[in-house]
């Protein structure tokens, strides 16, 4: 059996052009016209690739890596093995993240994973929707009628597309993703299985049962937004759910109904919030955090993984636990409960 290669960087860069790519200084005895071919971690890379150094737990593993090249902070060169060439940076791997951008800008974004070009025989288009030029549709796409979808996008193997839905250019619909009832902007990255627009999670209690109320609003997901594998973001109850441009949602996570997430939030992956929620700009909310229906999260606030939100948090706050407080007094109780424990132990 071959053993494929995924990813192909688009060729040899040399170490002047890495640096004038990131603002590095080269070291003395680095030779400016010597060639790179990959990107790799200090662990695996050799004499053709370049790596990082940032953090000092990984100092050991920088003195025995066989990288050709190294991004490294100017007060760590003396650590390096002999023949590594040294790329001086304040921030290791910013800049290694920039060159491993410019050798895969082809990775930027999902492809066809049928390496389709235009629309395939094997997908249905109904013959209302309208796609402009440059629409990839891979074989077993749905677009339903209305629906409109601009250039440079890719509709994945049986993802199917809702009547009415507009997507935007140069965005990516993952296989067997779904997306009704929502308005995409462009450079949209939805990936595989996510579930964008269907009914949210309303119901009026009764004697006789739950009675099902009406989602009547959308989805609008703003330019630049990235939503994760098997994610989940209920369309309107009365009013859109709205998510603000460049905000990044890791997998699996749970948007409810009339949610509003302001523009650059970071959403880790398990992460769970209830309807009505208002979220700021620039939040961050780590893994498994949850958040009560209504609660407003100020601009650049953090919540810790794990953390549950059951009230208002002010803008830049830092919140820990469950129920989630400031994370000075979550550390402070936490120290407390260790001085009780280890009293009680000493009995």
């Amino acid at each position: 059996m071959s053993d494929p290669i995924f990813f192909r960087p688009r060729g040899p860069i040399a170490l002047d052009e890495i640096a004038a790519l990131t603002g590095a200084e080269l070291a003395a005895g680095a030779e400016a016209g010597r060639t790179i071919e990959n990107v790799k971690p200090l662990d695996l890379a050799g004499p053709h690739d370049l790596s990082f150094f940032e953090s000092a737990r990984f100092r050991a593993s920088f003195r025995q890596s066989q990288a050709g090249a190294c991004f490294v902070r100017p007060e760590h060169a003396a650590d390096s093995p002999s023949g590594m060439a040294l790329l001086l940076i304040k921030e290791p791997y910013r800049a290694y993240v920039t060159v491993a951008r410019a050798m895969f800008d082809g990775e930027l974004r999902p492809r066809s994973p049928f390496g389709a070009r235009g629309v395939d025989p094997g997908a249905s288009v109904h013959p209302e929707a309208k796609l402009e030029d440059g629409v990839i549709a891979d074989p077993g796409a749905v677009i339903g009628p209305g629906a409109e979808i601009g250039s440079g996008t890719v509709v994945g193997a049986n993802a199917v597309i809702g009547a009415e839905v507009r997507i935007g250019r140069d965005c990516s619909i993952g296989p067997g993703a779904t997306v009704l009832n929502a308005l995409v902007g462009d450079r949209v990255t939805i990936h595989p299985g996510a579930r964008i627009g269907q009914d949210g999670f309303g119901y009026v209690p009764s004697p006789r049962g739950h009675i099902k109320i009406p989602q009547l609003g959308r989805v609008i997901v703003q330019d630049d937004v990235e939503i994760g594998a098997g994610t989940s973001i209920d369309r309107g109850a009365g009013r859109d759910t709205m998510i603000g441009e460049g905000t990044k949602i890791d997998n699996q996570v749970q948007i409810g109904h009339n949610v509003s997430i302001g523009r650059h939030c970071v959403i880790v992956a398990f992460v769970g919030i209830s309807g009505s929620v208002k979220i700021g700009d620039f939040v961050v909310m780590g893994g498994q955090s949850g958040v009560s229906e209504h609660v407003t999260i100020g601009d650049g606030a953090r919540i810790a993984a794990g953390a549950g939100v059951i009230k208002d948090v002010p803008d830049g706050a830092v919140l820990m636990g469950a129920p989630a407080r400031p994370h000075k007094d979550f550390l402070r109780a936490q120290a407390a409960l260790a001085r009780l424990a280890a009293k009680d132990g000493g009995k």
